[in-house]
């Protein structure tokens, strides 16, 4: 049981296709409305994501006539609600939305998904084509050879920042993650009305952004089954990441999520912006920020450019007593239609045919930052891995002393070496019962 941490060959690209690892085949006879009549119930994250796939609810259930309740939450809830349900072993949900890189080891030990196989091989419309998905990304959903999610998205954290800004206040656009620092104290100074940086400072998403300026540095999260943020390369990563959230960000930054974040700079109370590449539509909302906005991954540091890369799955519970309808509706969310329409509302597709659709060519050209989104996600399909926290069953756990060095940093109440020393051991603790 094991997911694959470097994403490989991500269908997204617009430069290159991925060929799937398995054969979906058609099953004979199939149809839409097999389980018509039939209600299955969706535990959604309310992003980006489940948000532009909640939209074409009614297109589903007058394909199929199945009734799609839709059980949503913002992320923390979402997990919380999981859990509970999950450990009751109860089938009031059946289907929900997961994130291999960092709870897929976790899920599978505990039993929580159900395995795919037998619905690829039966219950497959002959349109759905498994090769054109992502073969790095079905990887990292599959545990002990079994599928237990299909992708809906390929995203990674990605500067969003002010082109008008940074020339009213001469900073060079950073290539390295010194120059990005040196460019936020500049603005600083240009401008106090602005923050000049913000990213994730509440301590659960935090390692989503944090694990890039980590692998910047050139560090690890762990070798020799020890924990590194104690590493020079930890502790350097540490510093620039709290230093620049302290120093340049906004008031109250160990608040901040995706919400928030997206909120202030699409406000214009942010110079530059370090968040998913989920957050275009949200970020270019109201259209204030449409001719201003550049996008480029993280610069590169003294480890050279290592961006995350991740996504987003669905999966069937396997707990659900509506398991096919359940698989009816994953299909169908996972089908080239479906990704074709939600890439048009800014969800970068992971299949390769829709990064060649016409419509979806049409609407990237149509403005120049949709166009540096894309060059942003090539490159981070390019080279990026998805190691969020530590590659343990526990990752999740993990994530929680890593968020809390951040916080502590941040609102100065430890020392690097302080607060990497008690992250480590607390860390080093988990590592140990696996």
């Amino acid at each position: 049981m094991h997911p694959t941490f470097p994403l490989r060959a991500l269908a997204f690209s617009l430069l290159a296709a991925s060929a799937g690892q398995a054969l979906a085949q058609a099953a004979p006879g199939f149809n839409w409305r097999k389980h018509e009549g039939k209600t299955v119930t969706f535990l959604v994250n309310n992003n980006p994501i489940g948000n532009a796939l909640v939209k074409l609810k009614p297109e589903f259930e007058k394909l199929t006539g199945i009734t799609l309740k839709v059980d949503g939450y913002q992320e923390q809830q979402m997990r919380q609600r999981l859990v509970t349900v999950m450990n009751a072993r109860s089938d009031e949900v059946d289907l929900f939305m997961s994130l291999p890189s960092r709870e897929g080891m976790q899920f599978a030990k505990a039993g929580w998904y159900a395995d795919l196989n037998e619905f690829l091989k039966t219950a497959v419309a002959k349109d759905y084509d498994l090769k054109d998905l992502s073969a790095g990304m079905v990887a990292d959903a599959t545990y002990d050879g079994k599928v237990m999610g299909l992708p809906l998205n390929v995203e990674g954290p990605v500067v969003f920042y002010r082109k008008d800004l940074l020339q009213k206040c001469g900073v060079a656009v950073p290539r390295t993650l010194a120059e990005l620092e040196a460019g936020a104290a500049k603005l600083k100074a240009c401008d106090a009305n602005v923050a000049p940086f913000v990213s994730r400072g509440l301590k659960p998403a935090a390692p989503f952004t944090f694990s890039v300026f980590l692998h910047n540095q050139g560090g690890s999260y762990m070798k020799d089954r020890k924990s590194q943020l104690c590493s020079p390369a930890g502790q350097a990563a540490l510093g620039q990441y709290s230093r620049l959230l302290k120093d340049f960000g906004p008031p109250g930054v160990v608040n901040y999520s995706f919400p928030q974040i997206s909120a202030l700079y699409r406000e214009g109370r942010a110079a530059m912006a370090f968040e998913s590449s989920n957050e275009l539509r949200n970020v270019m909302d109201g259209g204030a920020r449409l001719n201003d906005t550049g996008i480029m991954p993280l610069p590169a540091g003294p480890g050279g450019s290592k961006p995350t890369v991740i996504g987003w799955t669905l999966s069937v519970s396997a707990h659900s007593r509506n398991k096919e309808a359940a698989w009816y509706f994953l299909q169908w969310a996972t089908s080239r239609a479906v990704q074709e329409k939600m890439a048009l509302e800014g969800i970068a597709p992971p299949r390769a045919s829709v990064a060649s659709d016409p419509d979806f060519r049409k609407w990237i050209d149509e403005l120049p930052v949709r166009r540096e989104w894309i060059a942003a996600l090539n490159a981070l399909s390019q080279t990026g891995i998805s190691e969020v926290g530590y590659p343990i069953v526990a990752n999740p756990a993990s994530r929680e002393p890593i968020g809390q060095a951040i916080s502590e940093l941040i609102l100065g109440q430890k020392t690097v070496a302080q607060a990497c020393a008690d992250a480590d051991a607390a860390l080093n603790a988990l590592i140990a019962k696996e």
